[in-house]
């Protein structure tokens, strides 16, 4: 592992360094953060100062510590959707390319159905009925993506399917999850952790666009989407308060790319 980030490049291993800092700051949040995540300290939009090194927020509360405590919150939401999304969409991509015929064709067109409605009209729509909660905003948006992760690894799992290796294990009588967990998954593992990457970049930025609507994370949960949403105000005033959570998902997301970016053209190598 220390050898292959030794030899990635500079763009990757900047990508790395980003992400290695926001996962520090996930957990060592509570060490970081000046002060609590809901405390007022201070006046309204308050200029940065030696208290508070990014001034303050709509309410008074520290700035820094709001985007401290908005990387846990809003990253480990994401993680976590990412991660779910992945368990299904991969096992029932897997499932189908594997399986194939009434299977393949029954979960490709429950996939159809879900992939025909817009994403941000469906999620606004199901949240909307069915509230705000993080438990409801983890469940939507995981469904919502595992199609796309379903349709990703279905296609590869296609080809390593019919290459010679898997028929081998289907000839030694080897089960069919024997053959997905051992012969399959291994393969496919590449450009699935390539596409983890991408997918938790669109799962964040979409967190960040249903928060700044007003039903993603609710208050006063920290959130960088919705510290842009309350903070956008000062804009007018002059003060630079909603930059701070904006340029901070702008970095998170570059950086992630910047690994995906790398990676993916690792996994072509490979291939070729």
């Amino acid at each position: 592992m220390f050898t292959l980030i030794q030899q990635a490049p500079l763009s990757a291993k900047i990508g790395m360094v980003i992400i290695l800092l926001n996962l520090l700051t996930i957990l060592l949040a509570p060490q970081m953060a000046p002060y609590g995540e809901t405390e007022l300290v201070g006046d309204v939009w308050a200029p940065m100062s030696s208290e508070h090194m990014l001034g303050t927020d709509q309410l008074g509360r520290d700035m820094l510590t709001r985007v401290v405590y908005g990387a846990r919150n809003t990253i480990s939401i994401a993680l976590t959707i990412v991660f779910l999304s992945f368990v299904v969409g991969c096992s029932c991509g897997l499932l189908a390319a594997t399986m194939g015929g009434w299977v393949d064709q029954t979960i490709g067109r429950l996939v159809d159905i879900i992939m025909a409605f817009p994403t941000l009209i469906f999620a606004l729509m199901v949240l909307s009925v069915m509230g705000t909660s993080i438990p409801t905003l983890i469940g939507v948006i995981a469904i919502l993506d595992s199609t796309r992760v379903f349709r990703v690894s279905r296609a590869v799992a296609m080809d390593i399917e019919v290459m010679d290796f898997v028929e081998v294990a289907r000839l030694r009588g080897e089960g069919l999850w024997w053959i997905m967990r051992n012969e399959i998954l291994p393969n496919a593992l590449p450009p699935l952790i390539a596409e983890f990457g991408l997918r938790f970049c669109f799962v964040f930025l979409f967190i960040s666009s249903l928060s700044f609507l007003g039903l993603g994370i609710q208050p006063p949960t920290a959130d960088w989407g919705s510290m842009v949403r309350e903070n956008a105000g000062a804009i007018s005033f002059g003060i630079y308060s909603p930059m701070y959570p904006a340029a901070a998902i702008a970095i998170l997301t570059i950086g992630v790319n910047l690994v995906v970016d790398w990676m993916l053209n690792r996994s072509s190598l490979l291939r070729t």
